[in-house]
């Protein structure tokens, strides 16, 4: 089942665990549920050139690891998978909302994987700490002897050969690092025991507000505070990108539950405040509409008399849990002061439905349906815009 796809730069910089020279091309990218296919052209064209024996590229993301990689290439927008087998890719855009919805497609696609004790997840942890912590550890003697001088070799591969005391060495650590490996505590066990703290991003919204003894989490109205002090006539407000790296800086503050003032300069560009507040909503495990209640808004938004369908939506978000419920209250009040201001930001009510529809609406499992699907989201964000005061006016708090 495909999941998503289009095209991105591309480079492959290892294979099997060996070092490729890094080498960007741009790939037709189809992401399905547990794999990604890396195709030179579109996939109808690449389908028919598989005719004559032209295979794709094939990556399984079961047990695969995905992070960002701004180190490892002077493009903007990067980030790499590394799968169990040894294969490391980087995959790029310039366009950063682009790599963002790439980034947590495939995210999301490795977590709904199995990870239990026996899967290759396991395998890509035992893997990654063999190429680094245990080679480092137990190859030192190895760069020494490259280094030598060939008159010196000798007598120091002698000196190696016969000492016992460094083979036990070396197997005294190889037994350490496999029953540090077997024993590891997971990340339930290092969070309960608090050495591991809870995050924001990327935990439920529900988990989030009974942390914080509230229904609206508190970073989300510290971000729009921020905008409705100082972006409220900012031209494409919540449209234009922020700087991607000062965003992660500021994810990573908040995930550390470190004290946050966004009116420190460091988060001066207002995009960098937006684009952290949609990252929050796009990495909730849950969208901000229950997935249970996707195909009943869709069904809600298709109805032909306006004040039906309005009713019915207003009728599916009091049945809403109170954190999402309240959160979306918030969210879209914000919204329709940013619409407000319309002659200055440029952001019509549409503009913010194509923003935010498949940020807070989506189905659990996206089928061929997801062209009519974004047409729903956006058409849904939209009526909650330019109806807020109905659907939300007469809610009792």
């Amino acid at each position: 089942m495909v999941e998503k796809e289009g095209y991105l730069q591309k480079a492959k910089i290892a294979d099997g665990g060996k070092k490729l020279r890094k080498n960007w091309s741009t790939s037709w990218i189809v992401l399905s549920s547990r794999k990604i296919e890396f195709y030179k052209e579109s996939k109808q064209q690449a389908l028919s050139n598989m005719k004559t024996g032209h295979k794709p590229e094939s990556v399984d993301l079961c047990g695969a690891y995905i992070e960002w990689a701004k180190e490892k290439s002077s493009r903007k927008n990067v980030f790499q998978i590394t799968t169990v087998s040894g294969n490391e890719f980087l995959l790029q855009s310039d366009i950063d909302f682009i790599i963002l919805d790439w980034f947590n497609a495939i995210k999301n696609a490795i977590d709904r994987l199995p990870k239990d004790p026996s899967s290759p997840s396991r395998n890509l942890e035992l893997f990654k700490i063999q190429r680094s912590s245990s080679t480092e550890l137990l190859s030192h003697y190895d760069s020494d002897i490259k280094e030598q001088k060939p008159e010196n070799r000798k007598s120091l591969m002698f000196r190696l050969h016969h000492s016992a005391s460094d083979t036990s060495d070396k197997n005294r650590v190889k037994s350490r690092l496999k029953k540090f490996i077997t024993r590891r505590p997971s990340l339930k066990t290092l969070q309960e025991k608090g050495l591991i703290k809870d995050q924001i991003f990327g935990s439920h919204l529900h988990t989030v507000c009974e942390r914080e003894n509230s229904t609206v989490p508190r970073f989300v109205k510290q971000c729009i505070e921020a905008v409705e002090k100082r972006g409220l006539d900012v031209d494409g407000i919540y449209r234009v990108s922020g700087n991607l790296a000062t965003i992660q800086k500021l994810r990573f503050i908040v995930n550390q539950e470190e004290k946050l003032n966004l009116d420190d300069s460091q988060w001066e560009d207002i995009h960098v405040v937006t684009g952290a507040l949609k990252m929050f909503f796009r990495e909730l495990p849950e969208p901000l509409f229950p997935y249970s209640f996707f195909e009943r808004f869709v069904e809600a938004i298709k109805k032909q008399d306006n004040n039906t369908r309005i009713e019915t939506i207003k009728s599916l978000v009091q049945k809403l849990p109170p954190p999402n419920r309240d959160t979306m209250k918030v969210l879209f009040g914000h919204l329709t002061k940013i619409v407000a201001e319309a002659s200055k930001n440029l952001m019509s009510t549409q503009s913010l439905g194509i923003v935010f529809g498949p940020t807070l609406l989506r189905a659990e499992n996206e089928t061929g349906n997801m062209a009519v699907h974004m047409v729903y989201q956006n058409q849904i964000a939209e009526l909650m815009l330019s109806e807020y005061s109905k659907i939300f006016g007469s809610e009792e708090d």
